[in-house]
């Protein structure tokens, strides 16, 4: 797998005129070569030349070469030690006067460094490079993010059961990453859980507000599972909602939906934009709607395609994004449903399954 991503790098650098790819900490490293660098002052750096006649390089601090396991069909693996100088290590393996697209999470003390190092290179972004790669999934990335997705499901299905009244928001927020854990994460990315007019805050850092009835709580939560993330939200009303809560989630439920279906192979991301937000503008809601309508997801848990005004990107098959619109009243609630959603050839896919009503709990 990871030999024929190098060959399909290597492809796409010469298509580009770029003679090496520097890959450093964040997601290009780990697509390319199944190994996810520590964010260390330590560097660790993937030299992968265009020629294939030159081997790929992966300069790693020798205490972190046990942590890599080793694929000789797609580099090989050179360690430093504490007395060396990393920097003229990779430098000695860049060609002169040549391009290099080094990786866009690189710490800028490397990327300056490296300038200084290797004065007649001309430096580029990577994601010009691994941004096509990785943008359409293939079949075992898509069944990755099935099996995250399936996780944070059962983890909505639990919290439908559980009592909110009375907890505060970092106790919801805790639970959401244990359960994320226990079901198979390596790792809870993020966990979002508002209540009443915090909600109006799409981004909202869990407090200690004490949850009370006729609250609503926004729950957006996911992690990394296989080296792939999930992404969910999901709202629940403490006792009977307030009749405007009720008549806005109805509009949200519409606009989900909406956006949803207009997310076939062909459709700009624009347009998948502009089909949610039709439906709550039309409600009278529209200044309520603050952000785009989703993001690409997969190594990361954002990155292309995102589904906003002014792209113009046509999905394919294999573009995996979530559509999650929202209504935020500043001062008195905010809402938004979100699922993970895959363009196929038969039609839109979603990933997430578990129920979108507007949950009543305790």
């Amino acid at each position: 797998m990871y030999g024929e991503r190098i060959a399909r790098a290597r492809a796409r650098m010469r298509e580009l005129g770029v003679d090496v790819l520097l890959l450093s900490t964040g997601p290009d490293l780990p697509y390319l070569t199944g190994y996810e660098a520590m964010p260390l002052e330590r560097l660790t750096m993937l030299v992968l030349p265009a020629g294939v006649d030159r081997e790929a390089m992966l300069v790693v601090p020798r205490l972190e070469a046990p942590r890599v396991v080793e694929r000789p069909d797609a580099f090989t693996v050179l360690p430093w030690d504490e007395t060396d100088d990393p920097i003229s290590v990779v430098a000695d393996l860049v060609p002169p006067a040549s391009t290099a697209a080094i990786g866009d999470h690189t710490w800028a003390r490397f990327v300056l460094d490296l300038q200084d190092a290797l004065p007649e290179v001309r430096f580029r972004r990577a994601v010009d490079v691994t941004g096509p790669l990785r943008i359409v999934k293939d079949a075992a990335e898509i069944e990755a993010l099935r099996a995250a997705a399936r996780v944070v499901d059962d983890v909505a299905a639990v919290m439908r059961e559980r009592p909110f009244s009375g907890r505060t928001e970092l106790d919801v927020h805790r639970e959401l990453v244990e359960r994320m854990l226990e079901g198979g994460h390596e790792r809870a990315n993020f966990a979002i859980v508002a209540t009443g007019p915090n909600a109006a805050s799409p981004h909202h850092d869990p407090t200690g507000r004490v949850i009370v009835p006729g609250d609503v709580v926004l729950c957006d939560f996911g992690g990394t599972m296989h080296g792939y993330c999930s992404d969910i939200t999901r709202m629940f009303a403490v006792g009977s909602p307030a009749p405007e809560v009720r008549e806005a989630y109805a509009v949200l439920r519409e606009a989900q939906e909406a956006g949803v279906e207009s997310a076939t192979v062909g459709t700009r991301c624009e347009d998948v934009d502009a089909a949610t937000r039709r439906v709550i503008v039309d409600a009278g809601y529209g200044e309520y709607f603050v952000h785009r309508t989703g993001h690409g997801i997969g190594t990361e848990a954002h990155e292309d395609p995102y589904v906003v005004a002014g792209n113009d990107t046509p999905l394919v098959a294999g573009h995996a994004f979530s559509v999650e619109p929202g209504i935020y009243v500043p001062g008195r609630f905010g809402l938004r449903l979100e699922d993970i959603v895959v363009a196929t050839d038969a039609g839109p896919e979603r990933l997430n399954h578990a129920a979108r009503d507007l949950a009543t709990v305790e």
